[in-house]
């Protein structure tokens, strides 16, 4: 097993884009036959209703999680709530999933669509880089 700290995680719903603050997270490959990973959200409790609306749904879901680094890319995972945890007056969620193999670059996808706007030189430099810091969901994804 490995195991890595993770910085940011994303729920991509119907509704769009879901940021889940973290106060701490971990993500663990359990390098096994099936390639699971187990990841740990620690969180505030007022998502605590949020995620127990998945546990009783059981349904799949697909997150982008950045991990060890905060320049790195976000990595797509399809993944399935598992528990929750009270702590104090925060909340442990207990997820587990797999790491998507059809993992396409974000730096290049951000280009490309940019590209498609028409931008001067300076504008498509600046919306790069802004778009890198930022990581919202592409057209593509």
């Amino acid at each position: 097993m490995k195991t890595f700290k993770m910085l940011a995680f994303d729920l991509l719903l119907d509704r769009g884009v879901k940021k889940i603050p973290l106060i701490d997270g971990i993500i663990i490959n359990q390098e096994n036959s099936h390639q699971t990973w187990v990841l740990e959200l620690y969180t505030s409790a007022e998502y605590e209703d949020f995620f127990n609306e998945f546990i009783k749904a059981e349904k799949l879901l697909e997150a982008r999680v950045i991990i060890s680094l905060p320049d790195n890319e976000p990595a797509p995972f399809a993944v399935v709530v598992h528990s929750i945890t009270k702590v104090d007056d925060k909340i442990s969620v207990l997820i587990k999933g797999r790491l998507k193999s059809q993992r396409k670059k974000y730096a290049e996808q951000l280009l490309a669509q940019l590209l498609e706007e028409g931008l001067s030189n300076a504008e498509l430099l600046a919306a790069f880089e802004k778009g890198m810091r930022d990581r919202k969901l592409l057209k593509e994804q």
